[in-house]
């Protein structure tokens, strides 16, 4: 089914698998030092853009709808920023490994739930499966216009795809 003329579900997947993709095509051909490069005065790269999306789809799919033993789910500002945090090991393969790894399990934990699914949240009180769905691609969708900046900043690539 295509997801321009699809349902729901498949809408918002397609979607989210959209900018899912152009995150990680962000990230082709760049060495692990652009990648990490601060080219704004914030600490946002696009190592980091990665490495907190990374930690954000864990947080939602995983910590929140199916949660094994030693997850917890991260509420704080501070978490947040953390999740940007580079060290030595973080090369653009890996975060692109691992965020490819990560979002193949969010889209297997969704797929056992239908849209109404509602779990709590810690913040919220309640989230169905269609409003993290929604805010996951606001979510990613924001976090890769920076990383279309970056990019652009770094060697002037430009384009979606």
């Amino acid at each position: 089914m295509k997801a321009s003329t699809g349902g729901e579900r498949v809408m918002l997947d397609a979607f989210l698998d959209f900018h899912r993709f152009v995150l990680l095509r962000k990230l082709q051909g760049i060495s692990d030092a652009d990648a990490a490069r601060r080219l704004v005065p914030s600490a946002t790269t696009l190592a980091g853009l990665v490495k907190h999306l990374t930690m954000v789809e864990r947080n939602w799919f995983r910590c929140l709808l199916a949660p094994g033993p030693e997850d917890v789910y991260l509420t704080s500002e501070q978490d947040a920023a953390d999740s940007f945090a580079l060290t030595e090991d973080d090369s653009v393969e890996r975060l692109s490994a691992a965020y490819a790894a990560e979002c193949a399990r969010s889209r297997e934990i969704a797929g056992r739930f239908e849209l109404d699914h509602v779990v709590p949240h810690p913040q919220l009180g309640e989230v169905s499966l269609r409003w993290v769905l929604v805010h996951l691609i606001e979510e990613t969708a924001r976090h890769v216009g920076h990383a279309d900046i970056l990019r652009e900043l770094t060697d002037g690539s430009t384009g979606a795809i």
